[in-house]
């Protein structure tokens, strides 16, 4: 057995040992793993931080290429930042989903559509996106997916939830209202298409006062919210319920009882984070430590308060997002959240931090984004969803175009358009035709059978060419 050198009391003690001061007791005696420890434990992680029974790998999760688990939740952050956006962080945007298919939106901000996509998420099914609040930080790459998912086939109404306000000018319903007259040449243009109902949106705008009410509740699922302090009326907190596990997304807004209260027994809880750090803010971004400071204290949480907060909940699992990640002040705001909380913590931040959960495990991961990333389309389950879809409905019929280009455009402007045959090269070209044809519909039985034959036909060709070669082979010998 080794021995090792104290320099505090100038003795040998032996390394299978703790080391231990003159008077016998442990060094830092306060310091204890809160979920009973043991060895190789670590002093904040308990004995479900562990993987899921669904992952495929426990290090890194690759999009699209791993099912959840039937009684599984999982978190994605796919944005993480109020300002500024950065290729490492986009605008906050938090996505769950559930063993039972159904996917929920956490705000919207700016540059998450670009991660959703590399999530490997089609674009036609981003539905019921839930707003904390309308600062445009939260819902701004809303108008994107607004404008172009009914041309991919989102023929439905887009859902959004959100609080109202003071006013009828300060809820939901008037925010999408400007929304759409914003996109009104975008919408209008794209009417060409077939676009059907999708650029209807069905708007649920609930009182924001109504604290602990029920929001959302299909499928098993529950949505609640309550109000947050966040310098104006109208902010809002969620907790979403099903199959015995829960999330809380605090949305901005100073430390409250309400939010204590409202987050017992709570799975997850994923709160925003300010540090205290302002005069250093002032140097980096040259602005006055007071414009920083009255920030913080009219509408956000600072470091040492979600700790605070964390420990009158008791989470399983402790999360902030909605912050600039910085790295030389992780540290910080880790000592900040440590003055109060001892279990276990993970940062929602940078962007595709992952989290799945069930009744008995929950595991942290990061996404590998492909830097390719383009659009998915949607899988056999979702396409049911999307096109509503049954044995006896097997054909997709495409909506009417709203209008053409004839009843929206000029004769002077298109006859000013290039003669094609003037740069088709002559063995593809084709008659350019911009009407969408009418009545449009394709036979998902037909194309599934065509599919079907085809793969039977290639197998088949395949042994052929085995055999071929087997006999070419004995021929040979």
């Amino acid at each position: 057995m080794s021995n090792i050198f104290n320099a505090k009391t100038g003795t040998a003690a032996s390394e299978d040992l703790p080391v231990q001061n003159s008077d016998s007791h442990w060094v830092n005696p306060t310091i204890k793993n809160p979920y009973g420890g043991g060895p190789n434990t670590g002093i904040t992680l308990p004995p479900y931080y562990r993987p899921t029974p669904s992952l495929k790998n426990n290090n890194v999760y690759f999009p699209g290429m791993e099912e959840l688990g039937d009684d599984e939740m999982r978190i994605s952050f796919i944005g993480s930042t109020p300002i500024p956006v950065t290729r490492a962080q986009a605008g906050t945007c938090i996505m769950v989903e559930l063993g039972n298919g159904k996917r929920f939106f956490f705000d919207f901000g700016s540059g998450c559509m670009r991660n959703i996509i590399a999530m490997s998420v089609p674009l036609t099914m981003v539905n019921d996106i839930f707003f904390t609040h309308l600062h445009v930080d939260h819902y701004a790459d809303l108008p994107y997916l607004y404008a172009f998912a009914p041309w991919m086939g989102r023929w439905k109404p887009l859902r959004v939830h959100g609080p109202s306000g003071r006013t009828s000018r300060d809820g939901i319903k008037q925010m999408i209202e400007g929304m759409k007259m914003m996109t009104h040449w975008h919408t209008d243009s794209f009417n060409i298409m077939p676009i059907g109902d999708g650029y209807e949106v069905e708007v649920n705008e609930f009182d924001f006062r109504d604290d602990n009410g029920i929001c959302y509740q299909q499928d098993g699922v529950t949505i609640r919210h309550w109000r947050r302090s966040h310098a104006k009326d109208g902010a809002s907190a969620y907790r979403l319920d099903w199959n015995g596990l829960s999330f809380v997304y605090t949305g901005d807004g100073r430390p409250d009882e309400l939010t204590v209260q409202l987050s017992q027994k709570v799975d997850v809880f994923v709160s925003e984070v300010q540090p205290d750090t302002s005069n250093l803010q002032s140097l980096k971004f040259g602005v006055p430590t007071v414009l920083a400071t009255t920030t913080i204290d009219s509408a956000h949480s600072l470091h040492y308060a979600v700790g605070y907060m964390f420990k009158q909940i008791q989470p399983r699992l402790a999360m902030v997002t909605h912050t600039s990640y910085d790295e030389e002040l992780v540290p910080e705001i880790v000592a900040g959240i440590r003055t109060h909380w001892n279990g276990l913590f993970q940062f929602g931040a940078p962007d595709v931090v992952v989290v799945n959960v069930t009744k008995d495990a929950i595991w942290t991961r990061k996404a590998a984004l492909p830097e390719s990333g383009n659009l998915r389309q949607p899988s056999a389950r979702e396409a049911i969803e999307l096109f509503d879809l049954s044995p006896l409905k097997t054909e997709i019929v495409f909506p009417n175009t709203k209008h053409t280009v004839l009843d929206i455009q000029e004769p002077f402007i298109r006859d000013q358009e290039i003669d094609p045959k003037k740069y088709y090269p002559p063995d593809v070209y084709r008659e350019p035709n911009p009407i969408f044809p009418a009545n449009f519909k394709i036979d998902m039985k037909t194309m599934i059978g065509e599919k079907i034959a085809q793969a039977v036909k290639s197998k088949f060709e395949g042994i052929k060419d085995n055999i071929q070669g087997l006999k070419d082979k004995l021929q040979g010998e």
